[in-house]
């Protein structure tokens, strides 16, 4: 365990000493993006269990791919690093090496090019993880011109975007956050603590968003706000309002964790100052930070019409937590498209 390398070094040191030498002349670009634990930066010795090794996805000319990746595959050795350099993914074995035309590859993960410009549309419904998947990992060599390119596209949204995705994030929290006092005041605690674990996850989300970071799937959500600076009072007030055993208690942690993003979305100068406090939901003893009053705020700083007339459903992470969706490119966006009346 002690020996652990990350997934990145790995791969880095695989690129330069084991596949760069395999394509002398070959004009590429090699990275280690897409999915995988390694890509966000999260894996830990643990992850070597089973889809893990050394890997690099290596970008060429379309009409020199299969040629490629013969030659790749002929002069790999057997293992790298003590590692095998063909490994189980997914109950298959392949190859560490991708070999792949970019464009291709690109519309493969997001159902678009960024190369070609980034619509409204494809902008709302590339999943969050998929964003991330692209836009982070490393880059090793980029002889081909286009894959910086194409991450610097989609490194964050823009302005009117973001502005919109907030928005619809904060809806969600209005949408619930009476609801943990009220199921706890009719004696439901196990309702309680569901909604409460639901509003402690759109929280999170809502934090990363507001410091610009795609929030990543279900497993690794924690990990990245632990990483996210000035996070650690955020953190430890949604600890307590997961870890509460009463209503009350939850109540509390969840109005000091809406301040403390009512604040930080303050800091962000988004709109103009709105008021941090929480306050109580009509004459009843719960504590809300009524986010609407934030959504509305955002929604009156877009300046685009067509984003300004789009109904507060959001992007497809928003849409639908299915994994199933998220993952499919075509199917996310056909669904996005759908609800949000976009061809």
């Amino acid at each position: 365990m002690s020996d652990f390398v990350p997934g990145i070094d790995l791969s880095r040191s695989f690129y330069r000493d084991v596949v760069a030498p395999l394509i002398p002349g070959v004009r590429h670009s090699a990275a280690l993006i897409g999915p995988g634990s390694e890509v966000l930066r999260f894996d830990t010795a643990r992850s070597t269990d089973h889809d893990w090794g050394p890997r690099v996805l290596l970008f060429v000319p379309g009409e020199v791919v299969a040629e490629v990746r013969a030659a790749v595959e002929a002069g790999l050795p057997d293992r790298f690093g003590g590692l095998p350099t063909v490994f189980t993914y997914h109950g298959q074995e392949r190859s560490g090496v991708t070999v792949s035309e970019l464009g291709e590859w690109l519309t493969g993960r997001l159902a678009f090019d960024p190369r070609q410009g980034v619509s409204l549309l494809d902008w709302l419904a590339a999943p969050w993880q998929s964003l991330a998947e692209v836009t982070c990992g490393e880059v090793f060599h980029d002889g081909l011109g286009g894959l910086e390119a194409a991450r610097q596209a989609l490194r964050w949204y823009p302005g009117d975007v973001w502005r919109y995705v907030l928005a619809c994030q904060w809806r969600r929290i209005a949408q619930e956050e009476p609801f943990p006092g009220r199921c706890g005041e009719v004696g439901d605690e196990l309702g309680s603590a569901v909604m409460g674990a639901r509003l402690t996850r759109e929280v999170m989300r809502l934090a990363l968003l507001l410091r610009r970071r795609y929030p990543p799937y279900a497993k690794w959500l924690g990990s990245a706000l632990a990483r996210m600076p000035g996070s650690t009072e955020l953190g430890e007030s949604l600890g307590a309002a997961t870890a509460a055993r009463s209503w009350r208690e939850r109540d509390a942690a969840l109005a000091a964790a809406y301040a403390r993003v009512a604040a930080l979305q303050n800091r962000m100068r988004l709109t103009g100052w709105l008021d941090e406090e929480v306050r109580g939901f009509y004459d009843r003893p719960f504590q809300v930070i009524d986010g609407d009053r934030f959504a509305d705020a955002l929604m009156a700083s877009v300046s685009d019409p067509v984003i300004k007339g789009l109904p507060l459903v959001g992007c497809a992470d928003q849409l639908s937590d299915s994994t199933d969706l998220l993952v499919a490119p075509g199917r996310a966006r056909a669904v996005t498209a759908a609800a949000l009346g976009l061809g």
